[in-house]
């Protein structure tokens, strides 16, 4: 396949590991079998490991070679689609406990890194909602005054208060949630292997699970061997499917990304954007954006991407990357020609509602998963580990109650192709229209105001 553009097989977050473990060989027994070593399978692991459960955790690739090491870096405590919508699919009484557990996801996730000493990069300085176009000034201020109201800690920010804070001229307003901030996610997932490790948990790296048996005792087998457990946890979130579970509740979306290369002292002087907080749009499908510790800038979604039967659609989409710079570019004109140094893709796991789900399946209630984050799995994902270790022991999670529901399914194919298809083009036709208007805007504020006619004699 010809590759014209510079393309990161996975991310430029992580490689792998020196350390690498080895694969699973020969046919093992313990308490628990995790499937998948990403920020679900490894805070699962951590936590049940910390009561001392003899863990398991297999991992097909290596630790953090999914979506975990493949994502922008953003900790948010953004939950479901928007506030707005769950207050009218869940009334107040449960969208306030939902906006409790995306707020307790980010404080835990802050917690472990604190714990494990976690050199991440992370930066506390909030993640902003911004609006590219003054017409989504009402929404914004609606979504502010709703996530406030519910508990929420967040604020709308004028126009002029996002240039008193140094943000990019190019958004005109915004929603800060003022918890959480953006790190380093390849950093981040590699630390909690590394408390894994050290805290006993057995981890089994380049071991594709094969088969999931719906047994009293579980049993999941590799080519190479097996592991047999009283519980299994799936921790695979939108890689779910391809293991034949869950496959209606859960769907993979394809997300592309992109890092520049670093920016000089002019252009970092020109942009701005001081307290590095994360930005990400209020298209309906929106743009991410981000400054890292080593002076790049990381940006992403925009294009999103399914495939037929609930299967992981590929990385490379060259369209979806060119989409991206174009954006970019049109985003922060204060940095000129600044190269792309390369684009990459990951998967998230998308629900019906837009909200995690956590459950167990199987004839004898001994699979569990925790699953769906839609995309902002660094906080959530977290969190869903401590919740399904209490789980595993029997105990209930203070959150637990706010996730729980009737989980529902996506419609079988073909349907769910073509709507999700249409839906897909009709949010990039509402997006399309407003980045039009943004650009009119640009081409009248550099013609500049117009000329006064002079009298005729």
């Amino acid at each position: 396949m010809r590759r014209d553009l510079p393309f990161e097989e996975i991310s430029p977050w992580v490689q792998v590991p020196e350390d690498r473990c080895e694969a699973l060989d020969g046919d093992r027994a313990a308490d628990v079998v995790v499937i998948g070593a990403g920020y679900t399978g490894l805070s699962t692991a951590l936590s049940l490991r910390a009561e001392g459960a003899d863990v398991a955790v297999l991992e097909q690739d290596f630790a953090g070679a999914g979506a975990s090491g493949r994502n922008a870096g953003h900790l948010t405590p953004t939950i479901g689609k928007d506030l707005p919508t769950l207050l009218r699919l869940f009334g107040r009484e449960r969208a306030a406990a939902l906006v409790r557990f995306a707020d307790q996801a980010v404080e835990f996730t802050e917690a472990l890194i604190e714990k494990h000493g976690i050199a991440c990069d992370y930066v506390p300085s909030g993640n902003v909602l911004a609006a590219v176009h003054e017409k989504h000034e009402r929404r914004l201020r609606r979504a502010a005054d709703t996530a406030a109201d519910l508990g929420g800690q967040v604020r709308f920010l004028s126009a002029a208060e996002m240039r008193e804070r140094g943000l990019p001229a190019s958004f005109h307003c915004g929603v800060l949630e003022e918890r959480g901030g953006t790190l380093d996610p390849g950093r981040y997932v590699m630390g909690l292997r590394r408390a894994a490790r050290d805290a006993g948990v057995r981890l089994f790296e380049g071991t594709r699970v094969l088969e999931l048996s719906d047994t009293a005792r579980v049993r999941v087998r590799s080519d190479r061997g097996s592991v047999t457990a009283d519980v299994a946890v799936l921790a695979t979130n939108a890689y779910t499917p391809a293991l034949g579970w869950k496959r209606a509740t859960v769907m993979p979306l394809r997300v592309a990304l992109f890092e520049t290369e670093p920016l000089d002292a002019s252009q970092r002087a020109a942009l701005g954007w001081r307290g590095r907080e994360g930005i990400y749009t209020s298209h309906e499908l929106l743009e991410s954006y981000r400054l890292t510790a080593h002076g790049t800038l990381v940006g992403g979604a925009k294009v999103v991407r399914n495939a037929w039967g609930g299967a992981l659609p590929r990385a490379y989409d060259p369209g979806a990357f060119r989409i991206l710079e174009r954006a970019f570019r049109e985003r922060f004109p204060e940095l000129g020609e600044l190269p792309v140094r390369r684009f990459w893709g990951g998967w998230i796991g998308l629900t019906l509602d837009f909200l995690p789900v956590l459950g167990a399946a199987g004839s004898h209630h001994n699979v569990h998963y925790g699953i769906g984050y839609a995309g902002h799995g660094v906080a959530q994902a977290t969190l869903m580990g401590a919740m399904l270790a209490d789980r595993i022991r029997g105990r209930e999670h203070s959150c637990e109650a706010a996730l729980a529901r009737s989980e529902r399914s996506w419609p079988p194919e073909p349907v769910r192709w073509l709507a999700s298809r249409l839906l897909n083009r009709a949010l990039s036709i509402i997006d399309a229209r407003t980045d039009r208007q943004v650009r009119r805007r640009q081409r009248r504020a550099l013609r500049g105001p117009p000329r006064e006619l002079t009298s005729l004699p």
